[in-house]
């Protein structure tokens, strides 16, 4: 499976560890969670199965602020993103969108700070999975 932009990770443990590992590296780079959204849980209220799927969206106003006054239209595509979710073979994956693909749809690719969001990406679902 691949999608545009995104980087995807498998983890080596289950759903649930990965979500605490996730949150824990996040809060550990000085970040804030904004929301937690169970997409299996919601799934369940409406009498649908589904595999575990968890998006938890997180950012530093500090840093996401400045940017969005150059480009009020990246609101759209912030707090960042992480996906944790299950595939069909039981198997547990993290995904997030690139900095360099992100920015690009805004028309940021070139700011310093691309590098420095992948890298932060990078590190923050590397704790999660590993």
């Amino acid at each position: 499976m691949s999608a545009e932009g995104l980087r995807m990770l498998p983890s080596k443990h289950d759903p649930a560890e990965t979500l605490e590992r996730l949150e824990a590296a996040i809060l550990r780079h000085g970040f804030k969670i904004a929301a937690r959204i169970d997409h299996q849980a919601m799934a369940a209220a409406v009498g649908i199965e589904l595999r575990p799927a968890v998006v938890v969206m997180f950012g530093n106003p500090q840093a996401g602020a400045p940017t969005l006054q150059t480009a009020p239209t990246l609101a759209i595509d912030l707090p960042l993103k992480v996906l944790i979710w299950q595939d069909e073979k039981g198997a547990t994956n993290v995904a997030y969108n690139d900095a360099t693909w992100l920015l690009a749809r805004h028309g940021l690719a070139d700011l310093a700070i691309v590098e420095i969001m992948n890298e932060v990406m990078a590190n923050i679902s590397g704790e999660a999975v590993s």
